[in-house]
């Protein structure tokens, strides 16, 4: 019941926001089953891949998952992880939980200036305002307003596949899905609604997720899946009822949350480090 609870929070965390997942699975499972780090990866990795699956399939119908985008992101980002991993294992584990906390850190602090300017952009747009004035933070990746799908210039591709490459290694680093990292960059590089963004998280974590325990598990690495049936199938539960209740939410507070979320956890982390 347990590793049920803990998987239907993780869940809802992940439909929500289309990130976080294991950025919240690897502590909930280290702090609620007594895990180790190594232990708790890849079942983290188990239930996020299956509930970000279920994730894309319910938003696929929708046309908001740019899958092009995420098959490129993840792509790449399985060819810079083993580089991660390496260096995750000549560095303390003291140091990891710093580096960690530190990212979360920045990336909530972006989530938290882009929700905060939201609200005045979607004011602009029902208005029917427009201004011929570049703007000079517009995203190297636009999408076009007749096909809803992105338009793939060379930009936009190499900033793409390279926001892959940082994924896949940060991914591989920390030991996580990349889905904290993933929606906020597509949100800085693209004109994606955030909603969109999550959806197309959602797809590469699946991949990505898969691809790393699909190595984990050619390596011989044993999985405890007494455990990790029961923390997949909670996820599972927690991610249609986060699919259910996402549409009905705005992008912007969704945002807010999640990046309070992302505080905490950080907090946490660089207290038990430090302290």
């Amino acid at each position: 019941m347990l590793a049920i609870s803990l998987g239907i929070l993780v869940g809802l965390v992940l439909g929500l926001t289309g990130a976080g997942g294991s950025v919240l699975a690897v502590p909930l499972l280290i702090w609620g089953m007594g895990w180790s780090l190594p232990q708790a990866i890849p079942t983290a990795l188990i239930a996020v891949a299956l509930a970000a699956f279920v994730g894309t399939a319910t938003a696929w119908p929708q046309g908001i998952v740019r899958y092009r985008a995420a098959i490129t992101m993840a792509s790449t980002s399985i060819l810079t992880a083993p580089l991660g991993l390496y260096t995750a294992s000549r560095l303390p584990v003291s140091r990891l939980h710093i580096i960690f906390a530190l990212v979360l850190v920045v990336v909530s602090i972006r989530m938290i200036l882009q929700a905060r300017t939201a609200p005045e952009e979607t004011r602009v747009v029902l208005a029917g305002m427009k201004t011929d004035k570049e703007d000079p933070t517009e995203p190297v990746c636009r999408m076009n307003p007749l096909t809803g799908q992105l338009k793939w210039t060379r930009p936009c591709a190499l900033a793409i596949s390279g926001s892959g490459l940082l994924t896949g290694f940060l991914s591989g680093l920390l030991g996580v899905g990349g889905g904290f990292i993933i929606v906020p960059m597509l949100r800085a590089m693209t004109d994606l609604s955030f909603h969109s963004a999550v959806a197309t998280s959602l797809m590469a974590i699946t991949i990505t997720s898969l691809a790393t325990v699909g190595i984990a598990a050619y390596q011989g690495q044993a999985l405890p899946w007494h455990v990790a049936a029961p923390f997949a199938a909670g996820a599972l539960a927690g991610m249609l009822a986060g699919r259910l209740f996402a549409g009905k939410l705005a992008g912007p507070s969704l945002q807010l949350g999640f990046a309070g979320l992302m505080l905490i956890i950080s907090g946490s982390m660089l207290v038990q480090t430090l302290v």
